[in-house]
């Protein structure tokens, strides 16, 4: 059995989140072989408490824009090491010294490494390109009218 494709993509969407904070080390493993209740894991790190806190809150936004919510979140008040499940997915951030410590990649190497270049996110707010054909009409419109005026 291998991730499904809803899974890969929920764990892209993490990544990219985690990535936009300045998350080090982001990767995602595929865990459903060996586990029965969920499929990817997704593991990134931080500098401080406050950047792991900060990332936390960025994937679960961006994941509450794709419809998806936590089931659960554990380990936020110590914030060294929070663990945020999805059921699909579940994201691990940790503090580089507990990343360190406890080696989760080391534990799952067994486990194939998800491929997490060229993040595609289907459905999710308006890309960079929606926006900017939205903002070169606006131009177009605002030039018109100051031509008018002319």
């Amino acid at each position: 059995m291998t991730a499904t494709e809803r899974s890969i993509q929920l764990a892209k969407i993490a990544a990219l989140a985690a990535e936009d904070k300045i998350a080090e080390k982001v990767v995602a493993i595929d865990v459903s072989d060996h586990l029965p209740l969920t499929d990817v894991f997704v593991l990134a790190s931080a500098a401080s408490e406050r950047q792991v806190g900060a990332i936390v809150d960025e994937v679960e936004d961006r994941l509450r824009d794709h419809r998806v919510k936590p089931v659960r979140r554990e380990g936020e008040r110590e914030g060294r090491w929070v663990l945020i499940d999805f059921g699909d997915i579940i994201v691990h951030v940790q503090h580089e010294e507990e990343r360190e410590y406890y080696a989760l990649e080391r534990l799952w190497k067994d486990c194939p490494e998800i491929d997490l270049s060229g993040v595609d996110v289907p459905g999710g707010p308006a890309s960079d390109a929606d926006t900017t054909a939205e903002n070169d009409s606006a131009t177009d419109e605002t030039d018109g009218d100051e031509r008018a005026r002319a």
